[in-house]
């Protein structure tokens, strides 16, 4: 009888022992599957920085150079709203530099380029005319969504690469 027990009180511990193990392999399994996690997130993160810090590096370029006047303000605001959009880790520029958006909004439906080479002298007319007169009407708003978006842009920039 003492040895059913003796055996039984082995057969225990070995379960016990193996179901242990078990647990500590799993364990240790989550442990690195949870520090792979993180390590997947944190260079997806450092991914979208390094993209947001070129897109703003381009702006500050393109902001800069609206300041100057060595680009108009519609290709300026075209070229700008399409960066700021592709903004990944920042939301809501739209409220923030409204004037920019606004007249990219209302100029974003002419021809540019090639389009704009295939249109007949006075469609292109007809369409400067058109961007000329926004341009007169958002270029007081404009200037100042500028200066707002150059500092934006380098303290972004700068919270980026610290």
């Amino acid at each position: 009888m003492l040895n059913v027990w003796l055996i039984a009180i082995l057969v225990g511990i070995i379960i016990i022992s193996s179901l242990a193990f078990y647990a500590g392999k799993l364990l240790m399994q989550l442990k690195q599957q949870k520090q792979a996690q993180q390590q997947t997130e944190q260079a997806h993160q450092s991914a979208l920085k390094m993209h947001d810090k070129k897109v703003l590096d381009s702006v500050v370029i393109i902001a800069r150079a609206m300041k100057e006047e060595q680009c108009d303000v519609s290709e300026g605001c075209w070229r700008l709203s399409v960066l700021l959009n592709s903004l990944k880790t920042s939301k809501q520029l739209e409220q923030e530099f409204p004037a920019i958006f606004g007249l990219y909004g209302k100029i974003k439906h002419l021809s540019i380029a090639g389009k704009r080479k295939e249109l007949v002298k006075k469609q292109r007319m007809q369409q400067d005319l058109e961007r000329i007169k926004l341009e007169a009407e958002y270029s007081s708003q404009v200037r100042k969504d500028i200066d707002l978006l150059h500092q934006y842009a380098v303290e972004r920039i700068s919270v980026l690469t610290s």
